[in-house]
C-alpha cells in the first residue's frame, strides 16, 4: 500500500520504519533539519544502524491516491495541514497525537468516511536523526478507531487495538497523563523526585481533569484510567511521589514533547473555562 507519514519525529519515524519493513511504499513528509537528514539517508535509520528505505518530500502530494495519510505532528501544528489533507484524494486520513479538543473539525476537514484517529503505544525519540523506539506489546497498545488499520499496524509489528469512542479515550488519557508528565519532567530536570506537596497538587489536578471529562459527557476509559478516577487523591499523590523516584519512569517521560502538558492544560481550559483551577496551578 501507498502510505504517507506527515511529521516524521520519533513516533512518525517509528511507524514509517515498521510499515516500510513490512513492505509498504512509505513516503515521509518533513521540514527543516529533519527533511535534510532524511534526504541524505534516503531511509529511516535507527540508533543500531538498521535502515528502512522511504521516499522523502517537503509537502504532501495532493494528486496521489494514498491508501493512508498518517498525521503524527503535534496538535498545535495540525491546522495548517488541513487544507492539503482536505484536497488529498487519500482513501484514509488518520490523525495521531495527544489532544483534548473536540475531533469534529478534523473529521469535517477530511470527511467522515475517510477520518480516523489513533494514539501510539510507542515510546520513541530521535538522536542525531537516528530513531530510538520501544513498541509496547502489552498494556497501552496503539489504539485506533479503524479495525482495518489496526490489523495493518499489527501485521507491521505495532500491536494495535480498536476503541469505539476515541474522543473519550483521548480526553481520559490527557487528564491522567498531564500530571504524570509534569511529575516526570520535574524529577528529570532536578535529578530527584518531586516533593510531597507537589505530589498532592498534581493529584488534585488529575482528579480535576478526570471530573472535567465526565462533565463534558465523556466516559472515563479505558478501564485502568477508570480505576484511577475512583482512587482518592492522597493515594494518587503517594503513587506520583514514588514514580518520580524510579529511573525507568523518568526515562520514559523524557521522550514526551516538553510543551505537551502546557498545551493540553490550555485545551482543557478553553474547552470549559473556569473549571480548571487545579490544572492551571500546576501548568508549566
Amino acid at each position: 500500500m501507498q502510505i504517507a507519514v506527515v511529521g516524521p519525529g520519533g513516533i512518525g519515524s517509528a511507524f514509517a520504519f515498521q510499515l516500510s519493513e513490512a513492505g509498504h511504499d512509505v513516503t515521509v513528509i518533513a521540514r527543516g533539519a529533519r527533511l535534510e537528514q532524511l534526504r541524505h539517508a534516503g531511509a529511516i535509520v535507527t540508533v543500531d544502524g538498521e535502515r528502512a528505505g522511504v521516499d522523502v518530500s517537503d509537502e504532501l502530494d495532493t494528486t496521489t491516491h494514498w491508501d493512508l495519510v498518517l498525521v503524527t505532528v503535534l496538535a498545535s501544528q495540525v491546522d495548517v495541514l488541513l487544507p492539503a489533507l482536505s484536497a488529498s484524494p487519500a482513501k484514509s486520513v488518520m490523525f495521531m497525537f495527544n489532544t483534548f479538543r473536540p475531533l469534529d473539525r478534523l473529521r469535517d476537514a477530511v470527511g467522515p468516511q475517510r477520518f480516523a484517529f489513533g494514539f501510539p503505544g510507542i515510546a520513541a525519540g530521535l538522536h542525531d536523526g537516528r530513531l530510538s523506539s520501544t513498541i509496547l506489546r502489552r498494556g497501552q497498545l496503539t489504539t485506533v478507531t479503524d479495525r482495518f488499520w489496526a490489523k495493518v499496524f499489527t501485521d507491521a509489528g505495532i500491536p494495535a487495538t480498536v476503541h469505539p469512542d476515541m474522543q473519550s479515550w483521548l480526553r481520559s488519557h490527557a487528564a491522567a497523563a498531564v500530571p504524570i508528565m509534569i511529575a516526570g519532567s520535574t524529577a528529570l530536570r532536578r535529578g530527584t523526585g518531586i516533593s510531597r506537596a507537589e505530589a498532592v497538587r498534581l493529584a488534585r489536578a488529575m482528579k480535576e481533569g478526570l471530573a472535567l471529562v465526565r462533565h463534558l459527557g465523556n466516559s472515563i476509559t479505558p478501564a485502568p484510567i477508570a480505576m484511577v478516577s475512583h482512587s482518592p487523591a492522597p493515594m494518587l499523590a503517594v503513587l506520583l511521589w514514588i514514580l518520580t523516584r524510579l529511573d525507568a519512569f523518568t526515562r520514559t517521560i523524557a521522550v514526551a514533547p516538553a510543551d505537551e502538558p502546557r498545551t493540553l492544560i490550555d485545551e482543557m481550559t478553553s474547552t470549559c473555562p473556569g473549571r480548571t483551577p487545579a490544572l492551571l496551578a500546576v501548568r508549566p
